[in-house]
């Protein structure tokens, strides 16, 4: 079975947030199931100067608004996945990021740069592709190649496509015009079709116009289907229900492993959590907290944002305190949280600490020397962090949502809250407190959590199986 996975990010190749976990993670684990699942990424400097050995395989000559692309050729860093490149330098080799300038701002030509994405993924997937393999399905994922399955849709569907939603937050909203910018026809431009509230959404067309739909954990996929998490699209995806299904993520078990992790001042496992011990208190030395081994250390990684729930830790942090606690935040967001988040450092010193700005290995060691784990988001697709913290023995404490509800079961291998709401995230802490006390409810606890398998294999196996259902509806023989 070979597999097109159209993506606009993917580590270690290029990273903003959890797309590229999945990018990089999914692929890899299709083809350790003997999936012939290869990528298809966008041309950025990141991209070209990591790949190995790198071919020119085809050019597209009649890209949106006349450009030519190639489509380059190379392998994953220490892996066996092919890589297709889209080069377009005027689309893709450019500083800042992968959707916005070095100030932060979205680049202008947004519309058409991820059009010529989902344009070569959509040609790839067809009888007009310029390159011998030819994939049974093509998998898009989010917005920026949401057009992909439109284009697909108006060539006759050569191939069934696969939409994944990572975050329906991020709809990729554009005027009208993007459409025959594209080079979609106007009958595209509907109710039934890429419309959006009188705008065009490339995720819709996705969503619309993809054989096959899912998301990252069960509960989100029935969140979506209703206000307010449905973002506008709801009515879409009730209607599409049948095609829907959530698929919880899963990590890279290689590189967070606290039995082998680098990043960590010591290594250790479930049978062995001497070095967790020594791990918090390396990490109290490091963040200027005071070196105590029998304090609770709670740990906070996120954006600093409104959905991540930081204003909610930030309400409890004097309360954590005040018990006795200690508190380590790690990221960067928008800038009356960061400081907040700096001014409660600033008043508590010795007992909260922080760390504004991204550092991979002090996240490592956050989740490796914490005991528990905050993520009170309001709303969560799947999340990371807090399989992260059931890997490395660290207790979530989550809002029952998305992914963390499915992820995380109540007083076995963490605690939810019901609400997003200060008392709420105050209560589930006290219940952390107390059990903090007793050490063989704790350790039994930690047990539960660390002996979960939260690998990629599993998660492969459902996509694999959405595929081979997929498959089996377009030839029943």
């Amino acid at each position: 079975m070979k597999i097109l996975f159209a993506t606009s990010e993917a580590s270690p190749l290029i990273k903003t947030g959890g797309l590229a976990d999945v990018s990089g993670a999914l692929p890899v684990a299709l083809r350790d199931i003997h999936v012939d699942c290869r990528l298809l990424l966008p041309g950025y400097p990141s991209v070209l100067g990591t790949l190995h050995d790198i071919v020119e395989v085809a050019r597209f000559p009649s890209l949106p608004l006349g450009f030519e692309g190639r489509l380059l050729m190379g392998t994953l860093p220490r892996e066996s996945v092919p890589v297709y490149v889209l080069q377009l330098p005027a689309a893709f080799g450019r500083a800042g990021g992968p959707y916005q300038n070095s100030q932060g701002i979205d680049h202008e030509d947004n519309a058409w740069r991820f059009a010529c994405l989902s344009k070569v993924a959509a040609l790839l997937a067809s009888d007009q592709s310029p390159i011998e393999w030819r994939p049974d399905i093509l998998h898009c994922n989010d917005w920026q190649t949401g057009l992909a399955p439109a284009y697909l849709h108006f060539m006759g569907r050569p191939v069934p496509s696969v939409m994944t939603v990572h975050n329906l937050a991020f709809q990729g909203v554009f005027p009208p015009d993007t459409l025959a910018m594209a080079g979609l026809p106007p009958e595209c431009f509907a109710v039934e079709g890429a419309e959006y509230f009188g705008s065009v959404s490339f995720l819709k067309a996705g969503l619309y116009y993809a054989d096959r739909l899912t998301t990252v954990s069960p509960s989100y996929a029935q969140e979506i289907q209703r206000e307010p998490l449905g973002m506008g699209l709801q009515g879409l995806l009730h209607t599409r229900r049948a095609d829907l299904t959530g698929i919880v993520n899963g990590i890279n078990t290689g590189e967070w492993n606290p039995a082998s992790d680098l990043h960590t001042a010591r290594s250790y496992n479930a049978k062995a959590l001497t070095g967790k011990k020594l791990c918090k208190l390396e990490l109290q030395k490091e963040l200027g907290l005071n070196p105590e081994r029998n304090t609770p250390l709670f740990g906070f990684i996120a954006r600093m944002t409104h959905q991540k729930g930081l204003d909610l830790v930030l309400e409890c942090a004097a309360d954590l305190v005040a018990r006795g606690a200690q508190l380590a935040m790690l990221g960067t967001g928008d800038r009356a949280l960061e400081h907040a988040v700096r001014d409660m450092a600033m008043r508590h010193p010795g007992q909260v600490a922080c760390y504004v700005g991204y550092d991979e290995g002090l996240s490592h060691r956050i989740e490796a020397g914490c005991d528990f784990f905050l993520m009170p988001s309001r709303f969560e697709p799947c999340g990371l962090n807090q399989l992260y913290s059931l890997r490395y023995g660290t207790v979530p404490i989550v809002h029952a949502t998305g992914g963390l509800r499915d992820t995380v079961e109540d007083g076995v291998t963490g605690f939810q809250i019901d609400a997003p709401t200060r008392p709420a995230l105050w209560g589930a802490i006290e219940r952390a407190l107390a059990l903090y006390a007793d050490q063989a409810g704790w350790l039994q606890m930690i047990h539960a959590g660390m002996k979960l398998d939260l690998s990629w294999e599993q998660s492969a196996r459902q996509y694999e199986a959405v595929y081979r259902d997929l498959l089996k509806a377009r030839d029943p023989q």
